[in-house]
């Protein structure tokens, strides 16, 4: 099954991922084989060693709240950002003892209470050109503490075109998906048109969306990055370099200056 992107993202409506949200939850978001059980391992080296017993961690694009759970469960004090109310609404359910924010990451303002800051499965790939990225890394910059991590995945070009393309279908008794991702390497954005089928109370329901991504260069990302106030920008390989079944998945690591 390909995967599908992890959270709202700032870029796109966020009243498309309420809609989205049930099958996210289902078939993406929950489960061992979900994205934040893959990437914890690559958190517990890169990440977690460097923040104090019970630190507080911001999940900014945290979807349905199962990375938060994860990191709950560890003893860190959790708060979710994410723009889809239905998707924190299954969050809320998901870790009920963390934090919760509906907001665009773009427009983001806390304190900086935070020891480190996340944001997982591709979300950064929703932000759709170099001022949205920088609003988003300085409201990431604005809410850590200096010397805290801030630790990111995107979809490189080689990754979507390696998992952005054909087509696939989920067909169960009450509920069918129907998936087609694209990718157009000239202009680096991606699309994953979506037909979501429910049947509720005996009667059949059709919404059709299309969520987009934007292959951002490692330049780009980095100079971002320094604007924000980020230094000591790392970068690894999934699959490379992890072992996690992610070809063309890049995994940045920055400190706040």
């Amino acid at each position: 099954m390909s995967r599908a992107p992890q959270s709202s993202g700032p870029a796109a409506p966020a009243a498309a991922y309420d809609r989205f949200a049930w099958f996210y939850h289902r078939y993406w978001g929950s489960g061992p084989d979900a994205f934040a059980y893959r990437i914890l391992p690559v958190l517990d080296r890169l990440v977690l060693p460097h923040v104090p017993a019970g630190a507080r961690i911001l999940d900014l694009c945290c979807g349905d709240g199962t990375l938060a759970d994860l990191l709950q469960a560890r003893g860190y004090r959790v708060t979710g950002v994410d723009g889809s109310l239905e998707l924190l609404r299954y969050a809320r359910r998901t870790a009920p003892d963390a934090r919760f924010i509906c907001a665009d990451v773009r427009r983001l303002a806390l304190p900086p209470v935070f020891d480190a800051v996340l944001c997982t499965y591709d979300s950064v790939n929703h932000l759709m050109d170099r001022a949205e990225l920088e609003a988003a890394f300085r409201a990431a910059a604005g809410a850590v503490r200096p010397g805290g991590r801030f630790c990111f995945d995107v979809n490189t070009a080689d990754g979507y075109l390696a998992r952005w393309r054909g087509s696939f279908s989920i067909i169960a008794d009450d509920h069918v998906l129907a998936a087609r991702p694209r990718f157009d390497p000239a202009t680096g954005v991606a699309t994953f048109q979506l037909a979501l089928f429910r049947q509720e109370e005996g009667r059949w329901t059709r919404t059709d969306l299309t969520l987009s991504q934007r292959c951002h260069p490692d330049a780009t990302l980095r100079e971002a990055l320094q604007a924000a106030g980020f230094a000591a920008v790392e970068v690894s390989d999934a699959e490379r370099d992890w072992g996690l079944r992610e070809p063309g998945r890049a995994i940045y690591l920055a400190v706040r200056a």
